[in-house]
């Protein structure tokens, strides 16, 4: 099944730069007072990048024992079943989530390339962009394992990586909107606290990484001399520079030129040049195809586990193929039903990924490691866990708002 052999990876750089609303692009995650949106940007890449490092020193905590799996390392801390059940089920919303997400980030994109280099063109619907995205992952989707991707996972990265410097590049180059405003898109109190809950899981849909960082680990070779943790975690400084060189020029630069007229798609903002729009367009296709194989794989492993194990189904290419297929198609099916990016990316920030990324590392470690209580590492910890759990209870709550305002002008299948 899933990560059968321990050879190093390109993986590990794509899945830690790219998780971000689509891939960096969305300055309004900053459209509040310019204070407190740049604090919760950078607070959360250092909270996030804190927790990674934790991820990776319990990676082999256990001498002669090695956590692949996040859910593993849950099931050594609290049991074998209760461990599972806190970690399994935001595991698999998180990347079912993404999946859904990067659907609809593909199918828009590819409609923008075709829009901008064709603009009298007859219109054709979102939909049947996101089919074709999806018959892409189709493809794709029949391949093994991590590894057999690691190619795809490292053009993927270097897509992020350029198509983020033309967005803030070209934001430049375009220069301030002419009576730009910076103000709330509010129209009210309640409107502009909701928004701010809802941003705020924008931001926490950034940081994904934690979900699959020890199966990219575990890729890694490891003995007592060269323990997989020291090149993991150069890596992880490596993308973290990444994730910042992606997110926040795009936030800050594409904010201050268009204050709060941005799209949540800042690219779909920039219309010239139109060719070079155009191209970064592709490339957030070509990056979020990488994405969605990423966090689909650690599915697929579940999935044929379950089957194969539980169900006592052979393991057989033709078992691969129909659950791989049915699930790109079940993810499509729902992307093309509820393509409210910007709300969806705030409810999934705030209910699966603020756990898994901002507060479950720290209560693993408090549980394992026992820090002397009111010590240094003990209220850092305790920080990130109130931090964290006030995120995952505000930002879906702002997010569920705004898509239940949404829906209300929306037509299935548009």
């Amino acid at each position: 099944m899933l990560l059968p052999g321990r050879r190093q990876s390109m993986i590990g750089f794509r899945s830690l730069v790219p998780e971000m609303p689509n891939g960096g692009l969305q300055p309004s995650t900053i459209s509040q007072p310019w204070g407190p949106g740049a604090t919760v940007l950078i607070l959360s890449w250092v909270i996030t990048l804190y927790t990674l490092w934790q991820m990776v020193e319990m990676h082999e905590m256990v001498p002669g024992k090695r956590f692949d799996r996040y859910h593993e390392l849950g099931q050594h801390a609290f049991g074998d079943k209760l461990g599972l059940w806190i970690v399994v089920p935001q595991q698999v919303v998180v990347e079912v989530g993404t999946c859904i997400v990067y659907m609809v980030t593909g199918g828009k994109s590819l409609k923008k390339v075709h829009d901008t280099l064709c603009p009298d063109c007859k219109d054709i619907k979102t939909s049947y962009w996101i089919v074709i995205f999806a018959s892409v992952n189709i493809v794709l989707a029949q391949c093994p394992n991590l590894n057999s991707i690691s190619a795809i996972s490292f053009v993927a990265a270097a897509m992020s990586l350029i198509y983020s410097t033309i967005a803030w590049g070209a934001s430049i180059n375009k220069g301030i909107e002419a009576n730009v405003d910076y103000g709330s898109r509010a129209t009210s109190s309640a409107d502009a606290v909701f928004n701010f809950f809802s941003a705020l899981g924008d931001v926490a849909f950034a940081y994904a990484g934690h979900n699959v960082v020890l199966e990219i680990q575990a890729t890694m070779p490891s003995s007592e001399d060269t323990p997989s943790k020291k090149p993991m975690w150069r890596g992880v400084i490596l993308a973290y520079i990444g994730v910042a060189f992606c997110y926040l020029p795009v936030a800050f630069i594409g904010y201050y030129m268009f204050g709060n007229s941005v799209d949540d798609n800042i690219l779909i903002t920039l219309e010239r040049p139109a060719w070079l729009i155009a191209a970064a367009n592709l490339f957030v296709f070509v990056h979020v195809v990488g994405g969605y194989q990423v966090f689909a794989m650690p599915v697929f492993d579940m999935i044929e586990t379950y089957m194969v194990t539980k169900l006592n189904f052979p393991p057989s290419t033709a078992l691969r193929v129909t659950t791989r297929t049915i699930y790109v198609a079940l993810t499509m099916l729902i992307g093309i039903c509820i393509p409210f990016f910007g709300s969806l990316l705030g409810f999934l920030g705030g209910f699966a990924f603020a756990p898994t990324s901002y507060f479950l590392p720290c209560i693993i470690w408090l549980k394992l490691k026992k820090p002397k209580k009111f010590g240094l590492s003990w209220t850092i910890n305790w920080i990130c866990i109130i931090l964290g759990v006030m995120l995952m209870i505000v930002s879906p709550i702002g997010a569920l708002r705004n898509i239940i305002l949404s829906a209300k002008n929306y037509e299935f299948f548009s």
